[in-house]
């Protein structure tokens, strides 16, 4: 699945955009500011960023120029309460492949969201092999050999998500954020539960293994 960060100072607009964005089956992850967003984007990987011009601290211009700098293939969709010609061009001649003005239809920007990664061609491999099994984000199966196997949803997210970034660690709070989302109010020891179950699942398998970073949190490793 791929994984949107939307960057606006406006709390209400983020929840919003980040609800329709994972009901479209996105990972979304939020930032309060420009400076804020390229942390995160420091921190884990982004197939594309939905971002405000108007906000504090890292306005959406510097945003744009540093996120361009960083990554010339990262698609950038623009968010704006103005509508001015001049506003438009600056934010193309500064790397934005998009542009929406508040207010807009949440529906609309996730169609433009869709648009951008199939223009960038991200998101449209929708599988990922570990040795012997392969993950099937269409379905939801884990394909071994000639079996298909299916997993509760969240422990396929969860292993979906560790398998995507070979060797990246993954804190529970990241985990708990993107599998469960912002509002999740349980207990992050459940990332726990559910990667305890996936060891025992895959026990035997050669493909991969998810392995424990002491104080940090986990990756998944490919082979053994």
């Amino acid at each position: 699945m791929a994984t949107i960060l939307v960057a606006d100072d406006d709390a209400n607009i983020r929840e919003l955009v980040c609800l329709f964005l994972r009901n479209d089956g996105f990972t979304a992850v939020e930032a309060a500011d420009g400076r804020e967003a390229l942390d995160v984007y420091a921190s884990m990987p982004v197939d594309l960023v939905v971002l405000d011009i108007m906000m504090p601290v890292m306005d959406g211009w510097t945003l744009c120029k540093e996120l361009r700098k960083a990554s010339p293939d990262l698609p950038l969709l623009m968010l704006t309460a103005r509508g001015e010609t001049w506003e438009k061009v600056k934010g193309f001649e500064l790397g934005t492949d998009d542009y929406l003005t508040k207010p807009f239809d949440p529906l609309e920007l996730t169609v433009r969201v869709r648009a951008l990664l199939k223009r960038y061609k991200i998101g449209s491999t929708q599988t990922v092999s570990l040795g012997d099994i392969v993950l099937d984000r269409l379905t939801y199966k884990v394909i071994r050999g000639t079996e298909a196997l299916t997993l509760p949803l969240k422990e396929f997210e969860l292993l979906y998500k560790l398998a995507s970034t070979p060797g990246q660690v993954f804190t529970r709070g990241q985990l708990i954020e993107q599998i469960w989302g912002m509002d999740y109010s349980g207990d992050d020891r459940t990332v726990d539960v559910h990667i305890k179950r996936l060891r025992e699942r895959f026990a035997e398998s050669a493909g991969f293994r998810i392995e424990t970073v002491r104080g940090l949190g986990y990756r998944l490793e490919a082979g053994r």
